[in-house]
C-alpha cells in the first residue's frame, strides 16, 4: 500500500509501521483519533480536527502530545508520502504498559500519522447517489462511550454497517430505540424538504461531523435555512431529497431508504448547490 506512517518520531512504510500488542490502543480500543483530507496538499479545516482530537482526549482522560508537535508530524508525514492529494489519520493511543484496564498502567501516549493517498468513491456514486437502510441500535449501548467522540472503540457502527449490508444496501442510518434519526456509520444526514434543509441535532446523540459543521456554516452563508432538530425514518425516506456528508466522501446524495426511492431519484436541486459550495470550499483551500 504506497503512503507512509509515523510512530513517535520515526516515519516508516506501512508495511513495516508497528505497534506492540501490549498497546492499549490495540488490547482495549482506548485511543482517539481523526480523520482528515489534504486540498492542494494541505490538511482540510486542520484546526476543527485538532479542536475535536483534544475534546476527544480530555473526555477520556487521555494527555495528547503537543498540538505543534501533531502539526508538525503530519507536516513531516505528507512531505515524506508525496501524494498528490491525501487521507491523513492521526491517532493518539494511551500507549502501553502492564496489562489491566486502569490507565494508571499505560507508560505514554504513542502518536500514529496514517498518509495514503486519497481515494474518493466512484463518479456513478455522486452520479446515482446510494441506498441506507436503517438500523435500530440500544442508545445505552452506543452511550457507555459518547458517539459525541472519536475513539478507538469502533464496534457499534461495524455492526451497523454489516447489518445495513446484509439487506443489500450501501450504508447504516442508525435510528435510537425511540425511533429518533442519529446519525450513518460513518457520516452524518441531511434532509431537503422544500427549501429547507434539515439534519439531527447534536443532543440526540451523534458525532457532529466536521464536514457537517463546514456544510451548515457553507450553507447559511448563501441564505439556505438549515434547521437542527428531530428526525424520524419516515422523514428521511419522503424528504424530497437526501444526502450525507463525511471527510472522505463530500456530499453524496442518497437514492433510497429502506427500499423507498426518494422523490428525486436522481441528485436535487439543493444537493447540487450544497455539492457546488463545498466544492468550492476545498478549492480555495488549495490556494496557496
Amino acid at each position: 500500500m504506497p503512503g507512509k506512517v509515523y510512530i513517535d518520531g520515526a516515519i516508516l512504510e506501512p508495511e513495516a509501521a508497528v505497534v506492540p500488542v501490549s498497546d492499549r490502543g490495540f488490547l482495549y480500543g482506548d485511543s482517539v483519533y481523526e480523520v482528515m483530507r489534504t486540498s492542494g496538499g494541505k490538511p482540510v479545516d486542520l484546526a476543527p480536527h485538532l479542536d475535536r482530537l483534544e475534546y476527544s482526549a480530555h473526555t477520556i482522560a487521555l494527555t495528547l502530545p503537543e498540538r505543534a508537535r501533531i502539526v508538525e508530524a503530519i507536516r513531516a508525514t505528507l512531505e515524506a508520502a508525496g501524494n498528490a492529494e491525501s487521507y491523513v489519520r492521526v491517532i493518539v493511543t494511551r500507549g502501553s504498559g502492564e496489562i489491566g484496564l486502569d490507565i494508571a498502567l499505560a507508560d505514554k501516549p504513542r502518536l500514529i500519522i496514517m498518509v495514503r493517498p486519497l481515494k474518493r468513491p466512484p463518479a456513478e456514486v455522486y452520479r446515482d447517489g446510494i441506498k441506507l437502510q436503517c438500523v435500530h441500535l440500544d442508545p445505552m449501548a452506543r452511550r457507555a462511550v459518547s458517539p459525541g467522540i472519536k475513539t478507538g472503540n469502533y464496534l457499534t457502527n461495524i455492526m451497523a454497517m454489516h447489518e445495513a449490508r446484509a439487506t443489500g444496501a450501501d450504508d447504516a442510518l442508525i435510528c435510537d430505540n425511540d425511533g429518533r434519526v442519529t446519525e450513518g456509520s460513518s457520516f452524518n444526514v441531511f434532509v431537503v424538504q422544500g427549501e429547507r434543509i434539515l439534519t439531527p441535532a447534536r443532543d440526540v446523540g451523534l458525532l457532529a461531523g466536521i464536514t457537517r459543521e463546514r456544510i451548515i456554516q457553507l450553507a447559511r452563508s448563501q441564505g439556505i435555512e438549515v434547521v437542527e432538530t428531530m428526525l424520524r425514518p419516515d422523514d428521511v425516506r419522503h424528504a424530497d431529497e437526501v444526502f450525507i456528508t463525511s471527510t472522505i466522501r463530500g456530499v453524496v446524495p442518497v437514492a433510497m431508504v429502506d427500499e423507498t426511492p426518494l422523490r428525486c431519484p436522481l441528485v436535487g436541486p439543493v444537493t447540487r448547490r450544497i455539492t457546488t459550495l463545498y466544492e468550492d470550499y476545498l478549492a480555495e483551500q488549495a490556494r496557496p
